[in-house]
């Protein structure tokens, strides 16, 4: 994974040709006609996704996108499709990150939907992460219960992923969601092996925060388009202070993330980064 590079040229050139801008989402994302997760991101028996260096990445950065794909957040994955994952992708490296590898994860509601995680690869070039975010399957379920599963992001994280990053270089990635409930507070053992084959141990939400900050910077977006959103972006706040980033316009989360990563990153490699890492790479 992570050896091609984000080339937004192509990209644009491959999304006028595919009609990104103008399919509906459910011609685009065809899993939904299907109502299943796509089998290359079903997590049961997953054991790693890995971020690795490359030769073309040689400084490799671990960031993870996890998007509510529960009935009010649906229209995100289409929105990224359509303009704002090269405006991310785009951002970040002309930002002075030139080796992102980015995981994308599905996540619902592990005491309703049937497929409350899906997991992506991490990559780097364009075409292969149209391909993992077009896949993912946008189940529009949740309930009427304490939240979503945005701990199950936490979880994967910790549990199985591996990177360069932090293993050679002791450096933390970057992890996101994005969402507009409270997070639920407790991933039974029960829940843990329906959805990923094994597991023994029941966690707090609190101790699978903890977990996941031993390898990763950890964010949550809170998408404020609801009473209810605004009321839910309390907790978070309590959750995960300055790290919760509140924003009314949904449109804003490839800018604020990529602001975020740049902050976080461009300046802990003085001597590697710079324009050499932006070869070929061109901004429409």
């Amino acid at each position: 994974m992570g050896g091609t590079r984000y080339d937004i040229d192509a990209r644009y050139d491959r999304a006028s040709k595919t009609g990104y801008r103008t399919k509906s989402a459910g011609e685009i994302f065809t899993q939904n006609a299907k109502r299943m997760a796509h089998e290359s991101m079903n997590p049961y028996g997953v054991s790693f996704r890995e971020s690795r260096d490359s030769e073309v990445h040689p400084h490799s950065v671990p960031i993870i996108l996890g998007l509510d794909v529960t009935g009010s957040m649906g229209h995100i994955p289409h929105e990224l499709i359509r303009e704002g994952l090269p405006k991310l992708m785009g951002g970040i490296i002309q930002g002075g990150v030139p080796d992102p590898a980015l995981l994308f994860l599905g996540i619902g509601d592990h005491e309703c939907d049937g497929y409350p995680l899906q997991v992506g690869q991490f990559e780097s070039g364009d075409e292969e992460l149209d391909m993992w975010l077009t896949r993912t399957y946008i189940e529009s379920g949740g309930g009427g219960n304490a939240g979503e599963s945005y701990l199950l992001a936490w979880y994967f994280a910790a549990f199985h992923t591996r990177t360069d990053a932090f293993e050679k270089r002791k450096q933390k990635g970057l992890l996101f969601t994005v969402g507009d409930e409270p997070c639920l507070k407790t991933l039974p053992a029960s829940a843990i092996r329906e959805i990923m084959g094994t597991g023994q141990q029941t966690y707090t939400h609190h101790e699978l925060l903890e977990e996941a900050r031993k390898k990763y910077e950890v964010y949550h977006i809170s998408v404020l388009h609801s009473d209810q959103a605004i009321r839910a972006d309390k907790g978070w706040k309590e959750l995960l202070g300055q790290n919760c980033i509140s924003i009314e316009d949904y449109r804003e989360i490839p800018n604020v993330i990529k602001n975020i990563i740049c902050d976080q990153v461009k300046d802990k490699f003085p001597d590697t980064l710079g324009m050499e890492g932006l070869d070929g790479f061109h901004m429409l």
